[in-house]
């Protein structure tokens, strides 16, 4: 798999928190949740997004910001307006001097407000992502990801909208499907933005001869690849593939490969129901001793540590 669908596709990208916010002013919430990357979507009304350590920002109807990072931030009907309600940890809601606000705020399925009829609307999704695959994407974007709903282009937010009130069978997984799909249309949309700074491997997957090498290197880790084979599938000789490889991605094809097989293989071991000599395998050490010297190289503990640690 590529870097965008590892993002989304191990155990800490699924049961993400998902809530329907109905909001009418004054209102304003302060996210302490210390969640590393959330979702906000504006399907009515507006909303004002204020970080401590810059200058707020209003967001439209259509309008989806990704919040990257454990930074404190407050979003609410106005940047003067004093703060209501505090998120904590594992999604926690009080007043700022303590007092519970969990059923006094509830509004129904998935909804929460100080009004049940709020004049603005918003869906929130907090995804738990604590993993090598997922940071070696999410460092390269900026604190806030601001997408209007013309540059978004997609039907998604509204389908979300529709979705997150229902109560039937599966639809959890519904929902954190359709919130996934939210999270890669807003980083496609972003990273094809001129100001954006994708990360280099991103960069190169629409190279003609980088990008063959980089799907065939994220979608098969565990294969025995040399720069002979992959400068094969792009068509070009060894020296020119690993010129090549090198300028666009910014190291050779072997140092990427050894990176990214370690950056799963962290991912891997926060599983406790894989063994480490399992966890090799798939990403490409003939056995668990090779993998255990290299991810100790790289991150300075053994994977048994890492994994007590995680």
């Amino acid at each position: 798999m590529d870097g965008l669908a590892a993002l989304l596709d191990g155990p800490r990208a699924r049961g993400a928190f998902l809530l329907r916010c109905l909001m009418e002013p004054p209102w304003s919430v302060r996210l302490e949740d210390e969640s590393p990357l959330t979702v906000t979507a504006v399907v009515g009304g507006e909303a004002w997004a204020v970080p401590d350590d810059g200058p707020p920002f209003r967001l439209g109807p259509g309008d989806v910001v990704v919040t990257v990072g454990t930074d404190r931030w407050t979003i609410a009907d106005s940047p003067t307006t004093p703060v209501q309600a505090v998120i904590h940890p594992g999604q926690h809601c009080t007043t700022p001097d303590g007092r519970p606000l969990a059923e006094e705020m509830h509004q129904g399925v998935r909804s929460w407000g100080n009004s049940a009829t709020g004049s603005t609307v918003m869906l929130t999704g907090a995804y738990a992502l604590e993993g090598e695959v997922s940071r070696r994407l999410l460092r390269a974007l900026p604190r806030f990801v601001v997408l209007t709903e013309d540059e978004l282009g997609s039907p998604l937010v509204p389908l979300l909208a529709d979705e997150i009130v229902k109560d039937a069978p599966g639809q959890d997984a519904v929902l954190d499907r359709l919130l996934d799909l939210v999270l890669i249309a807003v980083l496609r949309a972003w990273f094809s933005r001129p100001e954006a700074a994708p990360p280099s491997w991103y960069v190169g997957q629409s190279d003609p001869v980088v990008g063959p090498a980089l799907r065939l290197l994220q979608h098969h880790p565990e294969h025995p690849w040399t720069v002979a084979s992959l400068a094969a599938a792009g068509g070009v000789s060894r020296a020119a593939f690993a010129r090549r490889f090198t300028d666009v991605v910014g190291e050779p094809p072997m140092a990427f490969l050894t990176g990214w097989r370690l950056a799963l293989a962290a991912d891997l071991l926060r599983d406790p129901a894989v063994t480490v000599a399992s966890v090799a395998r798939l990403v490409g050490y003939s056995t668990p001793f090779a993998l255990s010297t290299a991810f100790k190289r790289e991150y300075g503990v053994s994977p048994r540590e890492h994994r007590a640690t995680a």
